[in-house]
């Protein structure tokens, strides 16, 4: 693969989490997070799904979040994340592209990471057919600088790389 056929976008998103006494689950790249609060929105709110989606959005110029979710969220009842993405990985494909290379930053207090990157990794990796080592997840707390350093949300960045389809080994 020659650099030159590659391209790169950043994708974003983040959440609050819902009330102590709100009964809804902490999904993170498809993975559900066991013993934790979920994070505000219509659908599951799952914010590194939602950032990736952004981010393939950035290649193919075609908003998935926002109004269409909206739409298969509220009229629908469509709330997996995971039916957005597939969505945005379809437009990507009808651009002639597919993801070579996926990096997740995450700023959040909690839950702790540590014991639930490689899990997280290896449910998108089965989500998009990825090899788990071009997908990579790091997070940092914050240092209390922001609202998700203080424990109100979490943050995700993602940054991919697509190659045309032809290059696929």
């Amino acid at each position: 693969m020659e650099n030159k056929y590659s391209i790169s976008a950043i994708g974003q998103d983040s959440h609050r989490f819902v009330s102590e006494n709100e009964d809804k689950p902490l999904v993170l790249g498809g993975l559900t997070v066991k013993n934790e609060n979920g994070l505000e929105g219509n659908s599951d709110a799952d914010v590194l799904l939602h950032a990736l989606t952004n981010a393939i959005s950035g290649i193919t110029c075609k908003p998935i979040l926002g109004a269409m979710a909206d739409e298969l969220c509220l009229k629908h009842h469509i709330t997996d994340s995971s039916a957005y993405l597939e969505l945005a990985l379809a437009d990507l494909a009808d651009c002639g592209y597919e993801l070579a290379h996926i990096s997740f930053t995450i700023q959040a207090k909690k839950p702790k990471f540590l014991p639930i990157i490689n899990p997280i990794r290896e449910s998108i990796s089965k989500k998009i057919n990825l090899p788990i080592d071009h997908i990579m997840l790091t997070a940092t707390s914050g240092e209390n600088l922001t609202e998700m350093a203080r424990g109100e949300g979490i943050e995700a960045f993602c940054i991919i790389t697509a190659i045309p389809l032809s290059e696929k080994a």
